[in-house]
């Protein structure tokens, strides 16, 4: 079967330039948008030139400039958009509306895999604020997708591990510490991690995959489905010690979450429901959803267990 055109907007960010080269590697005609609004960022625009190297076309675009979306994305068969939702780093998820527009109007784009890739936000409506902005927006994104009649695919891939395998599930952390964690609430709340490349290789996977039209695809690799307590005894394990342990409570995090800068209290928030309510792990797969690792099982992917060797 002939492989898809697929453009990636985002394509220099932290994800984004994981489906570049993941699409790249499967053999997609592989497109990435290059947006004016990236000026004289030179390590942005030598990571496009790279992409170029590698075989990717670069496409000039800009959200502010409908027709130059259109234009776009009629070259392609298949948009993913992977502009950031996370507020420490920017928050431009409503910024897809002017894409879904332009896919709209381009009429050709046989599916559109939206800036998702965390939590499932269709689950988070009670999701406490000021976090559930997130999920919010995410929200009016797939309303907008569906009422467009625009071919979807939306992926929630959970945690990813660079940020909570590395911090140990701790809040502010990405690198393990050899003396002293802290652990949230009991920590045995099971959380999904998942290895950023291997969020790539998930997705590309789908773009072709007509299981998943109209659907959502949840990564839940079964090995990588820990507590924070499991997580911190296999660190332990690799470095041979035991590491001292303090704990926050519920009430305790909560009254934290509200003495911090707004960003952090998104943040917060979203960890508050992964590792004390366990919203990750708190349901079951509806007829309208997928899971990665059973519908690919030839993907090896990375055991949170063994993506922790990386710190020794």
């Amino acid at each position: 079967m002939e492989k898809s055109r697929v453009v990636v907007v985002g394509g220099t960010g932290y994800l984004g330039k994981r489906f570049v080269k993941a699409s790249l590697a499967n053999g997609h005609p592989t497109f990435v948008l290059h947006r004016p609004e990236i000026g004289v960022d030179i390590e942005k625009i030598q990571l496009l030139l790279s992409f170029k190297e590698q075989g990717a076309k670069l496409i000039k675009a800009s959200f502010s400039d409908h027709q130059s979306l259109v234009d776009a994305v009629k070259q392609v068969d298949v948009v993913i958009c992977a502009i950031s939702g996370v507020h420490f780093r920017s928050h431009h998820i409503l910024l897809q509306l002017n894409l879904i527009k332009a896919i709209k109007e381009a009429g050709n784009i046989k599916r559109f895999l939206p800036s998702e890739f965390g939590m499932d936000p269709s689950r988070m409506r009670h999701a406490i604020e000021p976090g559930r902005v997130t999920f919010d927006d995410k929200m009016v994104i797939r309303k907008a997708i569906e009422e467009a009649g625009i071919p979807f695919t939306y992926v929630t891939a959970n945690c990813f591990a660079g940020y909570f395998v590395g911090g140990l599930c701790q809040p502010l952390n990405i690198i393990p510490s050899r003396d002293h964690v802290l652990l949230l609430g009991h920590a045995n709340v099971k959380a999904i991690y998942v290895d950023e490349d291997d969020i790539a290789t998930y997705t590309i996977k789908a773009v072709d995959d007509p299981r998943m039209v109209n659907k959502t695809l949840h990564i839940r690799p079964p090995e990588n489905i820990l507590s924070q307590t499991e997580l911190v005894q296999a660190w332990e394990e690799l470095i041979g010690k035991q590491l001292s342990k303090t704990t926050i409570s519920e009430e305790d995090f909560l009254t934290k979450l509200k003495s911090v800068d707004y960003a952090l209290q998104v943040a917060l928030g979203h960890y508050y429901h992964v590792f004390y309510e366990g919203c990750l792990t708190n349901f079951e797969l509806g007829d309208n959803e997928g899971e990665a690792t059973q519908l690919y099982p030839e993907v090896n992917y990375v055991r949170a267990k063994d993506y922790l060797e990386r710190y020794l």
